[in-house]
Order: C-alpha cells, then structure tokens, then sequence
C-alpha cells in the first residue's frame, strides 16, 4: 500500500513538472535557439575583452595588498565580487539561468517581483561548475585572447571579463535545461543508467559528435562575420580564416577551440551531474 502511494506520488510530481514544461515552453528546440543565440553573446563579449591589452596588474593579489588596501583578492576577484553583490540586489539571480561565482545571501531584492518557471528538477537545480569556468577563463583563455601590454584601464578591462564570465557560465550552465529536455523524452534510458550511476554511458547518450561539429563550426563562422572590420562600403575583406594574413578582432580559430576544449566538454559535465542527481 505504501509503495502503490509512493509510485502514485512520484508519477504525479512528474505529470506536474512535464505539464509546468509543456506550459513554458520548454523543448529540444527552445534549448537549442536559446543555446545559438548565446553563441553571439559569446563571440562579443570575447570581441569586447579583446580590445584591452592583458593589464597583468589586474590580477595579481599581490597588486592591491601592495598598496595598502588590505585585500587579499585580486582586483578583478573584487570587482566581480562587488558586481554581484550589487546585481544580486538588483533580482539578476531569481533567474535559475543565472549563477553567481561568489554566492551570498542577499536580504532583499529591489527588482519587482516575478514567477520564474521552474523548469528544473529542484534537488539537481544548483548543479554548476563555475569553478572550473574561473579557473579556464583567467588561466587558460585569457593569455591567448589578449595581447600583452598594460594601459592602466583596469575597470574597463575586468568590466569585460565579468561579460565573458556571465556569457560563458550561462552558456555552460544551461546544460541543466538540455539534460533535463533529454530526460523527459528518454525516461526509461536515463533512469537506467542514473540508477547504476554509469557516467559513461550517460555521458555516450548525451553526445552527438555530428552537433558538436556543427556548433564548433559556426562560432568560428560567427568570430569572423562578427570580427571583421566594417566600413561605409561594407566589411573589408580580410580573406581565409587559416591565412596568415588574416585579421580579426578575435582569431575565428581560438573561439572554436573554446567551444571544443571547453564550452562543450564542461557543458557535458554539467549535464552529467545534473542527471546524476535527477532521480534523488
């Protein structure tokens, strides 16, 4: 009798969730148009950043200590930390779409109110690597996007990375909605192997190398519309991406390196442990 109630629960919390989705609009189709259009979001904020030298200082910890501040954060881990604090404020992350890289309780929001749709499955909803994405952007990313040089204009310059950060996590991040749409139109699959916890497969069902490829191939497409230098008599010609002589605000083939070392990889990451805890 207990176990008839406890399957009568479970089917109808997932009636409820699926009916919620159909109402929000949630599909295969909208995560991918979602997906698509944060790619140019990508492409510009990486543009943005581009334009500013590598300004070393602002992300030494070392800088501001030195000057008698009393932080031992860098200046840039500041001004996310302040950023955040004050778009917190201002209700940005009521939205489950966005994910904060220093999270802190914030007493009360001056945003007006609004009932987000909860498309997520509320014990897998916090999953995110937002560390890993710190750690890529300001390691890995960062000295092959920027030039070396400093010119002193580190409020403008850590304004763009915080951009580059909030585009890259929401587009990361968003692998939640992607597991999620998946789940729902592969039930009996998933909660096979979510159940033996067997990441490899999971991670197998998740993939589509043919998607991958055509979603590495078009940023880099995008780098170079995007990138080209624009005049009165159009956008100047600046030839084949793999040429020498190319030049772009963004170099097309370090965006699909993004996209294939990391945007891709981290967002299957996400993905996965969402799944994982799926059925908790």
């Amino acid at each position: 009798m207990i176990l008839s109630c406890r399957y009568l629960l479970i089917c109808s919390a997932t009636l409820a969730l699926l009916l919620l989705r159909l109402c929000s609009g949630l599909s295969l189709d909208t995560v991918r148009e979602f997906l698509t259009r944060e790619e140019d979001t990508v492409v510009f904020g990486l543009i943005e950043r581009a334009k500013h030298p590598r300004n070393t200082p602002a992300y030494d910890p070392g800088y501001l200590a030195g000057g008698g501040h009393g932080h031992d954060a860098s200046f840039a881990e500041m001004f996310v930390r302040e950023s955040e604090a004050v778009q917190a404020k201002e209700g940005r992350y009521q939205s489950l779409q966005e994910i904060p890289f220093f999270p802190f309780r914030v007493p009360f929001t001056l945003a007006p109110p609004y009932n987000f749709t909860t498309e997520l499955y509320s014990a897998a909803a916090l999953v995110n690597v937002n560390d890993a994405i710190w750690s890529m952007y300001f390691n890995e990313l960062l000295p092959l996007l920027a030039k070396n040089g400093d010119d002193g204009n580190y409020a403008a310059t850590v304004s763009s990375d915080l951009v580059c950060l909030q585009a890259l996590s929401r587009r990361i991040n968003y692998g939640r909605y992607v597991a999620e749409v998946k789940f729902i139109g592969d039930q009996q699959n998933y909660t096979t192997l979510i159940r033996n916890k067997d990441t490899d497969a999971l991670m197998k069902l998740l993939t589509s190398e043919a998607q991958e490829d055509v979603v590495k191939r078009r940023v880099q497409k995008k780098a170079m519309v995007f990138g080209q230098n624009v005049t009165l008599d159009g956008p100047v010609e600046t030839g084949n991406s793999n040429s020498s002589q190319t030049s772009f605000k963004v170099d097309p083939s370090l965006v699909y390196k993004l996209y294939d070392k990391w945007v891709i990889p981290l967002t299957k990451q996400v993905e996965v442990e969402y799944l994982l805890h799926r059925l908790d």
